[in-house]
């Protein structure tokens, strides 16, 4: 073995303790293999420490995991701690505190599964969602006001820097060249007055760089369609934090589901660590029955182990997904079949070698 990476295993709530399981049981037969290690240190962060605590996580919580190479956080979220909370608690402030301002969301229509889109296949089902990650429409600015009276409103400002946009359009520029060499910029332009014209500026400025990328916009509503009745058209798309947001979940559903979507929340410069996790929430109503799928989760390591450095072992772990996806012989409900999380877990390892 010669080298080693510290991980810091977040299962959190619901099937996001399941699925981490099994993730982990595959990425430590690759780095096996590959001879390096992964050594993990896992922190009980979750609703369930807030129900007891108060907090979803620890005051020094960031100072805890700034140490780590990466964070592997599985899903959080769980009925009677509202979703504001349990965000605002754990997941925002650590995308924040380091700096992870691009959120990663590849999508491809995996084999051995299906789409909702009849007549497609996998070369037109592939894209990549870059979503900015730090600032935009996610934003604490902003209040209740007369409360409980007649004249109560609310007030949820937005935030757009330069430094954020262009360094997110940049990102997904860059990403373009090492792909087909094309990027559409989701905007809505036409209706928010300030924050979506000055999106555009910034697109056309940086395009202005990239005369080798084949560049675009389109509004949101319109893209959306575009991903369902057009998929084939998109490879790499940047938005907004609310926008890719939203995109980004269509974009899984329409190539195969929530539980086949990893996430990566990537700090580029490498001066703090990145978080890796799936796509899907914490589904508590089938949390513990063994029959979460845990591909998503799989991949997300696949995603940390890209980033770490280890390219090798990523590109075996996504090939023995494939491959046993392929088979179809083990597979959870929502694929089709009748095996455990664990079943599947295993599999996906033993197809490693």
């Amino acid at each position: 073995m010669t080298d080693y990476y510290s991980i810091a295993a977040i299962p959190g709530d619901g099937i996001g303790v399941d699925v981490s399981v099994e993730a982990r049981k595959v990425l430590d037969r690759a780095a096996e293999l590959h001879e390096f290690g992964l050594q993990w240190t896992e922190f009980d962060w979750s609703c369930e420490r807030y129900t007891q605590t108060g907090a979803m996580m620890p005051e020094d919580g960031v100072d805890q995991l700034a140490k780590f190479d990466g964070i592997f956080l599985g899903a959080v979220g769980f009925p009677g701690v509202p979703d504001h909370v349990s965000l605002w608690g754990l997941l925002i402030p650590l995308r924040r505190a380091f700096a992870q301002y691009v959120n990663l969301r590849p999508v491809r229509l995996l084999p051995g599964t299906r789409s909702v889109l009849e007549g497609r296949d996998a070369a037109e089902l592939e894209m990549v969602i870059v979503r900015e990650n730090s600032e935009g429409e996610y934003s604490a600015i902003g209040g209740r006001h007369n409360t409980g009276q007649a004249s109560e409103f609310v007030l949820q400002e937005s935030v757009f820097t330069r430094v954020g946009v262009q360094r997110i359009i940049r990102y997904a520029f860059e990403l373009a060249r090492t792909r087909s060499g094309r990027v559409c910029s989701a905007t809505k332009s036409n209706g928010l007055i300030h924050s979506m014209p000055y999106w555009d500026e910034n697109f056309a400025e940086i395009a202005a760089e990239y005369p080798d990328v084949q560049s675009e916009q389109c509004h949101v509503d319109a893209l959306a369609a575009r991903m369902v009745q057009q998929p084939d058209r998109l490879d790499v798309v940047v938005a907004s934090n609310l926008f890719g947001d939203i995109l980004s979940d269509l974009a899984a559903a329409v190539t195969g589901g929530l539980g086949m979507a990893p996430s990566g929340n990537i700090n580029p410069p490498g001066e703090y660590p990145s978080m890796f996790e799936a796509v899907h929430g914490s589904a508590p109503d089938i949390a513990g029955q063994g029959i979460a799928n845990p591909v998503a989760q799989v991949l997300a390591g696949v995603m940390m182990l890209e980033h770490l450095g280890e390219p090798v072992a990523a590109r075996a772990v996504n090939a023995a997904v494939e491959k046993v996806l392929a088979d179809g012989e083990v597979a959870t409900p929502d694929l089709g079949g009748k095996s455990t999380t664990a079943e599947l877990g295993t599999a996906i390892a033993a197809a490693l070698g």
